[in-house]
């Protein structure tokens, strides 16, 4: 009477982990990459919903708007490094900072670990006028994740708050990417 055996040899379970690890290794990079892609989207998005709220209040309420990177809950950094998040309040009278009597129309937290947002050097604080304008000159935020500077993209904000998107310079994307 032959004996039957249930189970893999050494050699079968091995060719298994192999594939396996194939597999896996194929999937871990792409799996990320669609992450990253995912969580730069939501952050662009989340920064256009700001832009946008910040011009309607401004124009319905006919007070001034300020949108600018935190440093603390609170607090208004002068960085042009967004990471930290951003918000958006009613400058009643025109300090720029964000007094107790203020409302507060919206916020960002910090961004995911791996993404990046910067603005143009020198534009740390957006300021919308109530006839719907940005004032100062034109801001231009890059933003990169972990995909590399080939993957950054720009926000640009005009003078009448329009946004439009495009592509960085070469310099702006490395400095995203590598924290330039």
């Amino acid at each position: 009477m032959r004996r039957v055996v249930n189970g893999f040899t050494l050699v079968e379970a091995l060719v298994a982990v192999a594939v396996a690890a194939i597999l896996l290794a194929i999937a871990v990079p792409a799996c990320s990459h669609a992450m990253a892609a995912a969580n730069l989207g939501s952050v662009r998005a989340d920064l256009a919903v700001t832009v946008l709220d910040a011009v309607r209040h401004s124009a319905i309420t006919g007070s001034e708007v300020v949108v600018c990177p935190v440093s603390a809950p609170g607090q208004c950094s002068r960085s042009a490094n967004w990471d930290q998040g951003w918000m958006a309040f009613a400058d009643i009278n025109g300090n720029r900072v964000p007094d107790a009597n203020e409302t507060r129309l919206a916020g960002h937290t910090a961004l995911p670990r791996q993404v990046h947002l910067r603005s143009t050097a020198g534009r740390t604080r957006l300021v919308f006028q109530p006839n719907g304008g940005n004032a100062g000159s034109n801001v231009t935020f890059t933003l990169c994740d972990s995909r590399g500077p080939k993957s950054a993209t720009t926000l640009v904000l005009s003078n009448e708050g329009n946004l439009r998107s495009g592509q960085p310079t070469t310099s702006a994307a490395w400095d995203c990417v590598y924290g330039g």
